[in-house]
């Protein structure tokens, strides 16, 4: 058993269908714009950041053997990903996002990922065969794990042996699915990146800011938490204390994506050596650099 690579992307991966227009919009809205077609999904967008901090990605995820799963390897390959443990569905289609953006931020999204629901625990068989690990040599690297397989698998994550020497770094992939992370909440070796909406559901309540909900998290049994809330502040809460920064003020052309670039800059400054407070800085920065249109630095 033998490491290729730098850290583990569990989840979704799929093709993006992004309409942006640079106009404010509400429901029933009819303007102009782009729409473009991307690598996407939460595994996949933390893969392709992690890739530009130098560091090796592979991805653990379901692909169906169709010429959108086909061109979508290719793609993930260019981009220095590893997708040799990637498994390829026969009869299940490759998984799509469709989201709209106006000027005032994203308008409606909608994520297909049915094919990784059904695909299941066969994603993880690398995990528990001996390829990467197994119950009695557990993987012991970094895993950024993503909300969007289903709320039975990630049962079965938070107990699996093989599982138990991993860093895991856990996002819910979006509000509607932020309860799905609940068994990570008192997990001792899970921390957690949300938004100040998914901590608000994680702990039933409402939060008036990142450090509120940091420290609500805590309490609520977290071992670590990062909380985001846009443009005015993210907090990382441990039990040696929160530390809350201000992200750059930029203008903001995109938001699909941003809070994954905030992870993957987290994770990568941190095996990099960094501390906390210069982890979330650079993290803040990455994200910054992303919404504003330009590539995570």
């Amino acid at each position: 058993m033998t490491k290729t690579h730098d850290i583990l992307c569990i989840g979704s991966v799929l093709w993006d269908v992004i309409g942006r227009a640079p106009v404010h919009m509400r429901q029933g809205s009819d303007v102009a714009g782009r729409i473009t077609r991307i690598p996407g999904g939460v595994a996949m967008n933390i893969g392709m950041t992690i890739s530009r901090f130098g560091l090796k990605p592979s991805l653990l995820t379901a692909v169906g053997r169709d010429s959108q799963g086909d061109e979508l390897i290719e793609a993930a390959e260019d981009l220095g990903l590893d997708t040799r443990h990637i498994y390829r569905s026969e009869d299940l289609p490759t998984d799509r996002y469709m989201a709209v953006e106006g000027a005032n931020g994203l308008i409606a999204a909608i994520a297909d990922a049915h094919s990784l629901e059904a695909a299941g625990d066969k994603i993880l068989r690398p995990l528990m065969d001996g390829t990467l690990g197994d119950a009695e040599a557990p993987y012991d690297g970094f895993i950024a794990l993503d909300g969007n397989l289903t709320q039975r698998l990630l049962e079965k994550i938070a107990v699996s042996p093989a599982f138990a020497k991993a860093d895991l770094r856990v996002a819910p992939a979006s509000p509607g699915k932020a309860e799905r992370l609940l068994p990570f909440l008192v997990h001792d070796r899970a921390v957690l990146y949300v938004n100040l909406e998914e901590a608000g559901l994680l702990c039933q309540t409402e939060f008036a800011s990142s450090e509120e909900a940091a420290a609500g998290l805590l309490t609520r049994g977290a071992r670590r938490a990062l909380v985001t809330d846009g443009g005015r502040s993210a907090s990382d809460a441990t039990k040696d204390g929160i530390i809350t920064q201000t992200p750059p003020a930029v203008m903001v052309t995109r938001v699909t994506g941003a809070g994954d670039t905030f992870m993957a800059a987290h994770i990568a400054s941190e095996k990099s050596g960094s501390d906390r407070s210069q982890s979330l800085s650079r993290a803040l920065k990455a994200a910054a650099s992303y919404v504003s249109g330009g590539s995570p630095k």
